[in-house]
């Protein structure tokens, strides 16, 4: 166990393996899955949901193996106030905004680049229309997979791991937010190019503000539960 955690925080190429070993897993298990899953997208999407599951157990485990405290990443789970719980949520609004500003910009940069307006492609999440029920449902599983697992893994997960990598200096930690804005961004795929791009700046405000709030990931957390909860609103009512 001590050579383990010795390699884990000491040896560069485990550390880069670590990296990589996360999304092989995930996408493996989702290529593996999704065909099962037929043409149902609420069975496709669960596959998806699993396979964040599965990462955050992969986080998980890293963490355990080198003995941290999840407060490494930011995550605290003890009692707080009430003028700090009310201070955070002003906090995660402020983060919200910045974020839409950065999902917005990103959609002028790629009009401008195609020449055309399109939007991202929230196909996958068709069956929320005039559905109450599944937009509840998805909603409580998007915060738990979505807003703070990818928060946890995008944010707490690879940007330590790049900083742990020698990207520690000012310039190294900008360079950390923009890698792991740019895999967050790739793995929204199924969103088409748009949605590609407008994640990867969402994901880098909320890098930034990862390591400008010092790691306080629940700030985060509810930001992104924000916009999820707009974005799922929107398919709902899209077709009324």
């Amino acid at each position: 166990m001590n050579k383990m955690k010795d390699l884990l925080i000491n040896n560069k190429f485990v550390k880069i393996g670590e990296l990589v070993l996360i999304f092989i897993i995930a996408f493996g298990f989702i290529k593996i899955f999704t065909p099962l899953a037929g043409d149902n997208i609420v069975h496709k999407q669960i596959v998806i949901w699993f396979a964040n599951i599965l990462m955050l157990i992969y986080v998980w485990i890293g963490i355990k193996l080198r003995d941290q405290k999840l407060t490494y990443f930011g995550l605290s789970f003890g009692k707080i106030t009430l003028k700090e719980c009310f201070k955070t949520i002003l906090i995660s609004i402020g983060v919200f905004i910045a974020a839409v500003a950065a999902f917005i910009i990103g959609s002028i940069i790629m009009a401008n680049i195609t020449g055309i307006p399109e939007s991202s492609d929230l196909s996958n999440y068709e069956y929320l229309q005039n559905n109450i029920s599944m937009l509840i449902i998805t909603l409580i599983g998007t915060y738990i997979v979505a807003s703070f697992g990818e928060e946890v893994i995008y944010r707490g997960f690879i940007i330590n791991r790049l900083i742990e990598l020698g990207l520690n200096s000012k310039l190294g930690k900008n360079l950390a937010i923009i890698i792991s804005a740019v895999i967050f961004g790739l793995v929204h795929y199924q969103w088409g190019p748009m949605g590609i791009v407008q994640t990867g700046f969402m994901g880098a405000v909320l890098g930034y503000f990862y390591l400008k709030l010092k790691k306080r990931i629940w700030i985060l957390v509810l930001a992104h539960g924000y916009m999820d909860t707009i974005l799922m609103i929107q398919v709902y009512l899209s077709n009324n």
